[in-house]
């Protein structure tokens, strides 16, 4: 896989609807552990909304809002509903004309890691499942992280 057009200033959404992909840095954790900014990039591309499933990371525009990346948890005829990989609560019904484009690739360290890959699937689907419980399990993992810490 082609790394995409690296963007700063220009817009995001003319340059997918143009046919190219993007790659951009995420700001925020919201897809924490997943996506870290300062670390990773993500490629984007067009995507027919139709065509996107539960799993796919996609770009989206809040109404008469911001950009955001999360990853699609639920789609029915109401729309899509999101949620960031580092947090619980869902955000939908989103419309299909709200979708920008989907994730195609993670860039991480310089590597491309296209999201086909079961080694990217698998622990994304797994988490995906259990964001019922991420927080406690968040806070756990931060826990004995302390304690490790303290402790060696």
């Amino acid at each position: 896989m082609e790394k995409g057009m690296h963007v700063r200033n220009q817009n995001i959404e003319e340059i997918l609807d143009s046919g190219k992909t993007v790659q951009i840095s995420p700001q925020g954790y919201s897809m924490y552990p997943v996506i870290l900014p300062g670390r990773d990039e993500v490629i984007l591309r067009k995507e027919d909304p139709e065509k996107l499933k539960r799993g796919d990371v996609a770009l989206y525009r809040r109404d008469g809002g911001i950009l955001v990346i999360h990853r699609i948890c639920r789609k029915d005829g109401a729309g899509f509903y999101m949620v960031g990989d580092n947090q619980t609560e869902v955000e939908g019904p989103l419309r299909p004309d709200q979708i920008r484009g989907r994730m195609v690739a993670l860039v991480r360290k310089g590597k491309v890691i296209d999201v086909r890959s079961p080694f990217y699937r698998i622990p994304c689907s797994i988490w995906l499942l259990m964001r019922p419980v991420r927080r406690p399990v968040s806070l756990a993992a931060a826990a004995v992280k302390r304690f490790l810490k303290k402790h060696s």
